[in-house]
């Protein structure tokens, strides 16, 4: 089986990256897959084919993403369908997470995001057209998870870029989505994926008893499919309109319900306080 579009996917050593190029393998698309260690990539994907391209690339490199995008069109012909996956958990209280750890989360899961998008859209912009799919997180719409403070910045930045960045390139005929997964039975949550405090408070000791408990019970029990999960990216990227916003998972809708309906309450229960900040109609 044999299928023209190339895939760019950033983050493909491991979970959701990782599975989405083998299932994209299968069903006989091109691949262009990156990560930071090239020897993992390739160890993960074995006995690929020349449709498989596997690359080192530095996120925070504008040089190295360029470099990246380049060899992708060069070596597989063309760039259809970008996947910005790559990312971080950063868990512990926001009082206790220092500026270079808080600053490193949003370089890599932000600004490394942005370099790609910088890099890729000249190229989709100039044939036309293009997907993007950018990877939030279903706590990049519901922010109240104590300890995860700075990776919900981190994915609701990535969810208001993707607005922004949606409504410029439409007009370009590039079609982008931002992806908001539920719990996936990835290794998102080993030491690999998830950065804790370096300098850690005795005060939020709850915050790290979850995360001990997460560890110990929930990982690798989490509800999502990740095949699944990658089964549905593929599907929408041959639709004719994809989604702006796409929830993966019974729990990523179940977040989504409860933040509209906390900011329904909100709206109706303060509205005519809070809407009535306009300067008086003058009379005619």
């Amino acid at each position: 089986m044999t299928n023209k579009k190339v895939w760019f996917v950033t983050g493909a050593s491991k979970g959701l990256g990782l599975t989405l190029v083998r299932e994209l393998l299968a069903a006989g698309y091109a691949v262009s897959a990156t990560s930071r260690n090239l020897e993992a990539l390739r160890q993960a994907v074995p006995g690929a084919n020349d449709r498989f391209l596997p690359l080192q690339m530095d996120l925070s490199s504008e040089e190295s993403v360029r470099q990246a995008v380049e060899a992708t069109i060069g070596t597989l012909g063309g760039l259809d369908v970008v996947v910005n996956n790559a990312g971080y958990g950063q868990l512990g209280g926001l009082e206790e997470i220092s500026d270079q750890e808080a600053r490193q989360n949003f370089e890599v899961n932000v600004f490394g995001l942005l370099n790609v998008l910088r890099g890729a859209t000249p190229y989709l912009r100039q044939q036309g057209g293009g997907r993007v799919f950018n990877i939030s997180s279903s706590g990049g719409f519901l922010g109240h998870f104590p300890g995860w403070g700075i990776y919900c910045a981190t994915k609701f930045a990535v969810a208001g870029l993707t607005e922004s960045y949606a409504a410029e390139v439409k007009n370009f005929g590039i079609q982008a989505t931002v992806v908001y997964p539920g719990s996936f039975r990835t290794d998102f949550l080993t030491a690999d994926s998830l950065a804790l405090p370096q300098q850690p408070l005795a005060a939020y000791h709850a915050i790290h008893a979850s995360q001990v408990l997460q560890d110990q019970h929930y990982n690798g029990q989490q509800p999502g499919d990740p095949s699944k999960a990658a089964a549905v990216l593929i599907q929408i990227s041959e639709a004719e309109n994809a989604p702006l916003h796409l929830f993966l998972g019974e729990d990523a809708h179940q977040v989504a319900d409860l933040k509209i309906a906390a900011v329904q309450h909100d709206l109706q229960q303060w509205q005519t306080v809070a809407a009535a900040t306009s300067f008086p109609v003058a009379a005619l």
